[in-house]
């Protein structure tokens, strides 16, 4: 085909690309626009021809731009390159976010008069939903046994696994309550494996990792420019888990005025990023846990009864370990089956003692503090048989006595010598005046880090409840 014959197809030839292809001119106006980037966008075509290129809302192109500069963007300046590839985030028509790839060069004529800019744009939605897959996926191959990853044959153990089976095969929220250590996150995770939203994102979010004034621009979102230092536009958690699971973790941890901005979600679907006034749909089932009583913080106003009710639709209880210990053997050999697959040790399995002392003992930290003895103990132990001398200093033989109902104390331990005694109490107000800063604590009691975390360990301190108190 001629040269001109193919000037005269140009337009249809663009029209042909899966990228979003729009030419610009030097004033900063869209002259046209193919179709993909019209599909890719959301708008018609005439509602981007003639508009300032602003109306992509691309965050990456707020800084390239120099109303004072020699030109009203880097791009058409001559002090840089004349073409560019950056990664941004559009906004399209829909308010949603869109990642993607866009590459910019000048377009001159023979003369080298500059006449405007071309602008490629590949989305990279697909790649982003690849690689949630990819972690997702190896979240599951990293050992599933026995039921999703849960372990153990008891009746309430049973009883869990049916109630999951259930609670995955409809929409409607689920609260799961339970001590720390309990397996709260594979009991949410299960959930959405087995759900209908399987092949959808699993979202998860820690409701007690942020502060009051970061908890809004983590789950909406924010757009550029809304707060000091919102230099890009982004997506909140909320928004990337629409089709999925949302799974927020120590629920209970929420501030009161928190609660009242995520109950409208849970009624009305609907949200704003931070620094937007546009109304957003989402469409996710809501998945809770906690391990604090939330009746007794609805009694002292901590929690919202309407956020509670709307929440707990489907409640989910997981039992302490010591309210199972027949489970114990089980989750014995399967923490030991996955050490061994990491270790070249050949260590058997635990002695008679071994087991005697794993049931007699209270587990405050449920499963979690069982595997991580056990990881202590396979450290120690060079092969054959795990046996007493090889078990952390919390099972030392006497086991912890059980917390009284309706309490919540700053430490679990056993009742040890007046020297122990001490130590507690010391280390006890160090960390209190430290906040929980372990180096803090180390400084102000002219000990070692390493001191504060074995004497945390011996003594039965656990410093979440401590700092909470």
């Amino acid at each position: 085909m001629p040269p001109e014959e193919i000037g005269r197809h140009w337009r249809s030839i663009l029209d042909t690309l899966s990228d979003g292809v729009a030419i610009v001119e030097p004033d900063g106006r869209v002259l046209m626009v193919n179709q993909a980037m019209c599909r890719l966008t959301g708008y018609e075509a005439w509602e981007l021809v003639g508009q300032p290129c602003t109306v992509f809302n691309c965050d990456a192109c707020a800084r390239t731009r120099q109303p004072q500069g020699g030109g009203w963007c880097e791009l058409f300046s001559g002090d840089q390159p004349e073409n560019r590839e950056i990664s941004c985030r559009l906004i399209r028509k829909d308010g949603t976010y869109m990642p993607a790839l866009k590459v910019a060069a000048l377009l001159r004529d023979g003369n080298g008069r500059l006449l405007g800019a071309v602008e490629t744009v590949t989305d990279l939605s697909a790649i982003s939903r690849r690689d949630q897959k990819i972690n997702e996926l190896s979240h599951q191959l990293a050992g599933e046994e026995d039921f999703r990853g849960m372990v153990g044959q008891s009746r309430a153990m049973r009883r869990v696994y049916h109630l999951v089976e259930k609670a995955a095969q409809g929409q409607a929220p689920v609260l799961i309550h339970g001590e720390s250590g309990t397996g709260k996150e594979l009991v949410a995770r299960a959930i959405h494996d087995l759900g209908e939203r399987r092949e959808g994102p699993y979202v998860v979010f820690n409701c007690a990792a942020l502060s009051e004034s970061l908890f809004e621009s983590e789950l909406f979102g924010h757009v550029k420019g809304a707060f000091t230092g919102a230099h890009r536009h982004r997506a909140g958690r909320l928004e990337s888990a629409h089709g999925g699971d949302f799974f927020m973790d120590e629920i209970g941890e929420l501030p009161v005025s928190s609660q009242v901005k995520l109950l409208r979600v849970l009624e009305e679907k609907h949200f704003e990023r931070v620094g937007d006034q546009r109304t957003l749909f989402v469409d996710v089932r809501f998945i809770a846990a906690t391990n604090r009583d939330l009746g007794a913080m609805l009694q002292a106003g901590q929690f919202r009864e309407d956020l509670y009710f709307r929440l707990n639709v489907i409640p989910i209880h997981l039992p302490p370990l010591r309210e199972r210990k027949e489970d114990i053997p089980a989750l014995v050999e399967h923490f030991l089956a996955r050490l061994r697959r990491r270790t070249a040790k050949e260590i058997s399995g635990v002695s008679r003692q071994v087991m005697e002392r794993f049931t007699a003992y209270h587990w405050p930290g449920n499963v979690r503090e069982l595997r991580t003895c056990l990881e202590y103990a396979f450290v120690l132990a060079d092969h054959g048989l795990i046996d007493l001398e090889q078990l952390p200093p919390q099972l030392d033989g006497q086991a912890p006595a059980p917390p009284i109902p309706g309490t919540t104390p700053a430490w679990r331990g056993r009742q040890g010598t007046p020297e122990d005694d001490n130590q507690r109490q010391e280390l006890i107000e160090a960390l209190r005046a430290a906040r929980g800063n372990q180096t803090e604590a180390a400084k102000l009691l002219g000990i070692s880090r390493a001191t504060v975390y074995n004497r945390m360990n011996r003594l039965g301190i656990e410093l979440k409840k401590l700092v909470r108190d």
